[in-house]
């Protein structure tokens, strides 16, 4: 593993532990186990479903390429969104 690898792989572990301990500081009744993180990252710790994974990854009426994770911290890619803004600028 390089020393890049090392120290994302750091950030990402120091993301996820304050996001579980984010949500343990709360009573029990009011944990949703998604939130955001400083503010502005996202956080998903709840049990992936079909219709997020999908919402998430392959989502035509969503304009934005850029969105929070269907679970974990952090982004992912709306490929549905990018499809359709290259099948768009193509034409």
């Amino acid at each position: 593993m390089s020393r890049r690898d090392g120290r994302a792989l750091a950030i990402a572990a120091a993301a996820l532990t304050a996001a579980v301990v984010t949500e343990l500081r709360k009573s029990p009744e009011d944990r949703t186990w998604h939130g955001s993180l400083l503010g502005f990252i996202p956080y998903d710790l709840r049990v992936p479903t079909v219709s997020r994974l999908r919402a998430t990854f392959w989502d035509l009426g969503n304009p934005k390429i850029i969105v929070p994770h269907a679970f974990g911290v952090g982004w992912s890619i709306n490929f549905g969104a990018l499809v359709a803004r290259l099948g768009s600028s193509s034409a």
